[in-house]
């Protein structure tokens, strides 16, 4: 695991200026926040900095405005649920960096917190640029990153901030990064992770670092068509990648040198329709009707990858088993979610799960509170689990 500096590691910050990269990018609605998780995941390293005294202040994206101020992707959109997460009045300025931003340091008292404008209002963000990020340094005496669902981006204030100011992690980049060690870093063993999803083009370098690292691979959703074609199957009407056929078998190849088992749906659930309450029937995989498409994984499938997770000591989750946002499609997720849950309750097993559609499964099956941990980066979580470098973590861990 990559050494980092936490914020057990900080020295006395009392008047200290903190720039703190938090994630704050969430979904806005009629100028209402729908979905303030990101904020109240950010709260305790927020909330523990101003309790010993630092001058807090943020940095975020809000949307992608391409360097230009876009006044519809203004951070002041989401003040009142910034103020409601953290129990306090947070100030704002309109700028991140130049006299508006400075005036509005100055004027900060210890233990305030400040919200900077939208970084990406400016094209020195995602440029990484050398005076974009010096001019944010000039803001503070202390970094603390802790947006990991950004630390796949090597951005200014994501990774170039690091190399000017004294840099550690926050709380919950502390917890992810400990999380995700578990996860797949140095696991109990055996491992099983779940991959769904629709499609095997958006996942090949994932699968193909996973089936070096786990004992068994459950694939599920769209992509489990893609691979039960390539072993000859017929399945009708089903989303499939054809095309990706060779490249599914020569994943199989790979698991099978490394040991890994590939667990592929034995029965599935199949209609003529994509809609709610569609009539469906489960069938046996070799039996797929040619009119008909697989929706979800049957029960007999169900039984085996809930065998595999009694099984495991660490579980990876990552995409839904079936279309499980249309009844009754959703059930195999519900089921494998739920076994999962309470695997993990009864101290069995450690459960991660990330990506946007597998929070909102969990959520679905009202377990995600129940498992070890759930993140709520979407790309990062993804690179992560494909083995790939994160900017903004291998940063941290030079700076330690």
């Amino acid at each position: 695991m990559p050494a980092f500096k936490t914020l057990d590691d900080l020295p006395d910050i009392a008047g200290k200026r903190v720039l703190v990269r938090v994630d704050l990018n969430v979904p806005v609605a009629n100028g209402k926040v729908t979905d303030a998780t990101r904020i109240e995941r950010v709260a305790p390293t927020i909330l523990e900095l101003s309790g010993k005294g630092a001058k807090v202040i943020l940095l975020a994206h809000f949307g992608r405005p391409k360097g230009e101020p876009v006044a519809d992707m203004s951070l002041s959109l989401i003040m009142t649920a910034v103020n409601e997460v953290l129990g306090q009045k947070v100030l704002f300025a309109t700028d991140c960096i130049g006299p508006d931003a400075r005036k509005a340091i100055d004027g900060m008292a210890n233990g305030d917190i400040l919200l900077l404008e939208n970084t990406r209002f400016h094209k020195g963000e995602e440029k990484n640029d050398a005076a974009f990020t010096a001019a944010l340094a000039e803001n503070g005496d202390i970094y603390v990153n802790d947006a990991f669902s950004a630390a796949h981006r090597a951005h200014a204030s994501t990774e170039g901030l690091a190399h000017h100011l004294p840099a550690y992690a926050g709380r919950t980049m502390q917890e992810e990064l400990e999380a995700l060690e578990k996860g797949l870093g140095n696991p109990a063993r055996p491992v099983v992770a779940i991959v769904g999803g629709a499609k095997v083009s958006t996942k090949i370098d994932l699968l193909k670092n996973l089936v070096k690292k786990v004992d068994a691979l459950v694939i599920g959703g769209g992509m489990a068509n893609t691979f039960l074609a390539a072993k000859g199957i017929n399945v009708g009407k089903s989303l499939c990648e054809h095309d990706l056929a060779d490249t599914a078998r020569e994943i199989m190849k790979e698991a099978e040198a490394a040991n890994c088992a590939i667990v592929l749906p034995a029965d599935g659930v199949v209609a003529r329709e994509f809609k709610a309450g569609a009539a469906n029937e489960v069938v046996d995989i070799a039996s797929i009707p040619a009119d008909a498409m697989v929706l979800d994984v049957g029960p007999k499938s169900v039984a085996a990858i809930n065998d595999w997770i009694s099984r495991a000591s660490t579980l990876v989750w990552n995409g839904p088993l079936g279309a499980f946002e249309i009844a009754p499609f959703d059930k195999a997720t519900v089921a494998a979610a739920r076994h999962a849950a309470e695997e993990t309750k009864a101290g069995r097993l450690v459960s991660v799960a990330g990506g946007g559609d597998t929070v909102s499964a969990l959520n679905h099956a009202g377990v995600a509170d129940d498992f070890s941990y759930v993140s709520t980066a979407g790309g990062a979580f993804l690179e992560w689990m494909e083995g790939k470098e994160l900017p903004g973590v291998a940063v941290l861990s030079k700076a330690a």
